[in-house]
């Protein structure tokens, strides 16, 4: 049987995502921080596309190929303004329309100025200059801080230390971890460097002398012992040697509140141990914490919720996004006759990408609005009541509540953040799984969470609640929850076990 080649015509029907829904896709996942910097990005890449602050004044000179009377774009719309269908942009056959000279180009059907008004027409705000300023410029100029690795490689340079153990001593300080641990090993490091093991056990040692006590340790027990050495040598007391003692001999018993095994190992009374606790009230477990930025990335809302005239309104939250229009001097350019056809096709190129765009974050914002305001609609008891009222929630219900796809709704909530009159709060907060109940129906786990909260904190200290006693009195109020359960939540809320804190009040 020979083998050949054939063509055949098949016809079918297939999802295909278009480079404008991927674009829409991209957009409608970022967080409000990382939208201002595609909105800046976009504005470099694409020419027809301006900060409104860079738009053109009016005496601005014509381009060349262009007749000197300039066209008026028309006044822009309100909030019923559309923009244009992608039709009117294309030719039946997904081609650019050739366009004859003696009709209207399809650009000059659209008043580029007046689309998405909430981003067009604006009026920029005035910079100050230097002389609206009382001090001058370099007075007002913030300083930054420092981080963990210059502020610690600043010490070191305050030291007298030989050369070849300062680079040492710079890249043990490279290798801290942000809370000021040293996680990698001295024979790594050493191999790594190419020295000896002991000149860098030796440069260790340097580094864990520089403020504050404590970094460069390797474990929470050097830590601890690292500051309790240097309280000795600020304010020498006996009991502080006898703390550091404890510390090396029976570090677990104390990490475990063993408070008994330690008076009969080491022969100290309660008072002691009392003191030992003071003194461990005065450690940190994290040196590091106390140089440079902590790392925590600034949150800013993208949509609050306010109450008005007895109800709850939402509204965006876009004060502080870049606003951009489309060009009018490109425009201009592009309904111009003297243009040749390569340009033309540039530039119409260009609108299309900026309509298409523009069209993306409008979108965008709409769709965060809707979902924020169905958030808000299923959780108003919360609003007004607190936590204890904050309803189940899941991605499908909001889904359905604006007939859009779950995924799409799990987009919109992801790094997204509401400003409420209880906080800002992430949008994912008010998504919880439910509980049910015998008496409220079913009610959502954060709840369960606050009353778990509750009931520890009213406990008597001296018998704390053990998790099978707390499940049996949740039951009891008719919420149906189980042993393990409890201490999953207990856990997540940061709450010892009730023999530790038995130890603790012991």
């Amino acid at each position: 049987m020979a083998l050949e080649q054939k063509l055949h015509l098949k016809l079918a029907q297939k999802l295909v995502m278009t480079p404008t829904l991927q674009q829409a896709i991209k957009l409608l996942q970022l967080s409000r921080l990382e939208l201002e910097q595609a909105l800046a990005l976009e504005v470099q890449v694409n020419p027809l596309l301006e900060l409104a602050e860079e738009a053109p004044t009016e005496d601005e000179t014509a381009p060349p190929g262009e007749d000197g009377a300039r066209e008026e774009t028309g006044p822009p719309l309100g909030d019923e303004g559309e923009a244009p269908a992608s039709s009117e942009l294309a030719g039946a056959d997904g081609e650019p329309a050739e366009e004859p000279v003696t009709t209207v180009d399809a650009f000059g059907e659209v008043e580029l100025e007046s689309l998405f008004a909430n981003y067009l027409h604006d009026v920029p705000a005035v910079a100050a200059t230097w002389e609206d300023d009382e001090n001058g410029p370099l007075e007002n100029t913030s300083t930054a801080d420092l981080s963990m690795y210059e502020a610690l490689c600043e010490q070191l340079r305050l030291l007298d230390v030989r050369p070849e153990l300062a680079l040492v001593c710079e890249f043990i300080v490279g290798n801290l971890e942000p809370s000021g641990y040293l996680h990698a090993e001295i024979d790594e490091l050493a191999r790594q460097l190419g020295v000896e093991v002991s000149l860098v056990e030796e440069g260790l040692a340097l580094v864990q002398r520089l403020e504050p006590a404590g970094i460069g340790a390797r474990t929470l027990q050097e830590c601890l012992m690292l500051q309790v050495e240097r309280l000795q040598a600020e304010h020498p007391d006996p009991f502080m040697a006898r703390v550091h003692e404890i510390f090396e001999v029976a570090f677990n018993d104390v990490l475990n509140q063993r408070w008994d095994v330690l008076e009969r190992r080491f022969s100290i009374t309660h008072e002691d141990v009392r003191r030992l606790v003071a003194v461990m009230r005065r450690l940190t477990p994290h040196p590091g914490a106390a140089l440079g930025p902590t790392g925590n990335s600034p949150v800013e809302p993208d949509v609050e919720v306010r109450r008005m005239d007895l109800e709850w309104r939402v509204g965006l939250v876009d004060d502080g996004l870049p606003r951009l229009h489309l060009s009018s001097r490109y425009a201009r350019m592009l309904q111009s006759r003297g243009l040749d056809s390569e340009s033309r096709s540039y530039l119409r190129e260009r609108m299309r990408s900026a309509l298409w765009f523009l069209r993306s974050v409008e979108q965008r914002q709409s769709t965060i609005l809707r979902v924020a305001q169905a958030i808000v609609r299923r959780q108003s008891e919360f609003l007004e009541r607190g936590v204890a009222h904050l309803k189940p929630l899941v991605l499908r219900d909001i889904a359905d509540d604006i007939g859009m796809h779950e995924s799409t709704v799990s987009r919109v909530v992801a790094n997204k953040y509401i400003a409420t009159p209880r906080g800002v709060l992430p949008l994912k907060f008010f998504f919880h799984s439910s509980i049910s109940s015998a008496v409220e129906g079913d009610i959502s786990s954060m709840a369960v969470k606050e009353r778990i909260k509750e009931l520890i904190t009213s406990e008597d200290a001296g018998k704390p609640l053990s998790d099978a006693r707390i499940a049996r009195q949740l039951n009891r109020v008719g919420v149906r929850i189980a042993r393990r359960t409890v201490a999953k939540y207990r856990e997540e809320l940061g709450i010892p076990s009730s023999e530790q804190r038995r130890r603790a009040f012991r």
